[in-house]
């Protein structure tokens, strides 16, 4: 399924990660791991299934539009943590795997008798991977806590979107994502201290912790200087000039706020003398004059058309562009001569787009090498057969008791 000729099965091939939890916090660091070639066997429970698998725009009836993404590259199978036998499953699995990855809330693992102490005595070297709103200790551990509540705990909410309006939301699921991100970094920084040590540990990355990770100075400003960081818009205060900028037949994006890059500007716009202005000579003054310099900027672009813009930027060195949606994206010749959107197989619609794997490793690059599983339990007879050994007759006594 992978369009690159080089992949094989990625830089991960050799590693085994065991799946739990559901949504997006957790499994997106699973589909990370996937990409990169890892065996990532996807554990729901039997009759249920992760609530992603109807989540998202579908039309109705239809399955979800999301799963496929998420639930790329991994294998699925049920089991049922909450019989005894289940858990005893679980414990075999993780014998020979390298991650277990999880984002229940803290001490649910625990309650089953599979937290990190029982299970590093069955295999020192595993590295858990857990992910939650509130991190594996403190006073609101044992919270629920969603991707909006660490994006609004961290610090992002407040800073995103308008002045004029109460505070916004991304446009996707942000916090989970980067809480899954963190997850990874984390994950793969400890398999290399288990490659010199050959212990594992746990990795615990809290989705406000993973937001808060993202605010640069924010909290720095404060204790220093006393200053809030505030809603702004589209443009982020004392870095001038970076904005959208009406043309005559709509908008551009235009940053330009490093000297060098600014002087390349007024050249494009034939305002030579604007560099040596006491009001635009540095970064500090462009920021005090920031919306004076951002109406002339403007004045200038909406004489123009927005490719004229583009061409113009474009032979003067300056960072500019559009603000894609999914159907620029699908058209643009750079998307298409780097494969950054790719066509897969789904066994229900057939030819199905969407985004490639990132970032791109020149000798061992991942791939997109199965569909995401349609049915629940799908690889059940493969992994337990496969793993575990389980006869025919083994896996019919399981299903029958609803253990899988």
């Amino acid at each position: 399924m992978s369009a690159d000729p080089r992949f094989k099965r990625g830089p991960l091939s050799d590693l085994r990660v065991i799946e739990m939890g559901t949504l997006l916090a957790g499994p997106f660091c699973g589909q990370l791991l996937g990409d990169m070639g890892a065996e990532v066997i996807k554990i729901e429970p039997p009759g249920q299934g992760d609530p992603l698998r109807v989540w998202g725009r579908q039309k109705a009836g239809e399955p979800s539009l999301w799963w496929p993404v998420v639930a790329r590259n991994k294998k699925a199978i049920t089991l049922d943590m909450r019989q005894e036998e289940g858990q005893s499953i679980l414990k075999e699995l993780v014998k020979n795997s390298d991650f277990l990855l999880e984002n229940f809330r803290p001490g649910t693992l625990e309650k089953w008798n599979c937290g990190y102490e029982e299970l590093s005595r069955i295999n020192p070297r595993l590295i858990m991977i857990r992910v939650s709103g509130y991190g594996q200790s403190g006073p609101y551990s044992h919270r629920a806590g969603f991707g909006a509540i660490g994006e609004a705990m961290g610090g992002m909410r407040y800073v995103v979107g308008d002045p004029s309006t109460p505070p916004s939301r991304m446009g996707i699921s942000i916090g989970d994502e980067l809480a899954a991100t963190f997850a990874c970094l984390g994950a793969l920084s400890a398999l290399h201290y288990r490659e010199r040590t050959g212990r594992g540990q746990v990795v615990d990355s809290a989705l406000y912790e993973a937001v808060l990770a993202m605010m640069e100075s924010l909290i720095t400003e404060y204790d220093k200087t006393g200053y809030i960081r505030e809603r702004t818009g589209a443009i982020l205060p004392n870095v001038a000039p970076s904005n959208v900028y009406k043309t005559l037949d709509g908008l551009v994006l235009i940053a330009a706020n490093q000297d060098t890059v600014f002087g390349r500007l007024c050249e494009a716009m034939e305002q030579r003398e604007w560099p040596k202005d006491p009001r635009f000579v540095n970064h500090q003054a462009r920021g005090t004059h920031q919306r004076l310099l951002d109406g002339l900027i403007e004045a200038w672009t909406q004489t123009l058309t927005t490719r004229e813009v583009l061409e113009s930027m474009d032979k003067h060195g300056v960072p500019a562009g559009l603000i894609y949606r999914a159907p620029d994206m699908l058209e643009d010749p750079h998307f298409k001569a780097r494969q950054a959107i790719v066509t897969t197989q789904h066994p229900y619609f057939g030819d199905l787009k969407m985004q490639n794997v990132a970032p791109k490793l020149s000798e061992t690059p991942g791939g997109i090498h199965s569909a995401a599983p349609s049915e629940l339990g799908e690889h059940n007879d493969e992994v337990y057969s496969r793993l575990l050994g389980y006869t025919a007759e083994r896996l019919a006594a399981l299903r029958a008791a609803k253990v899988i």
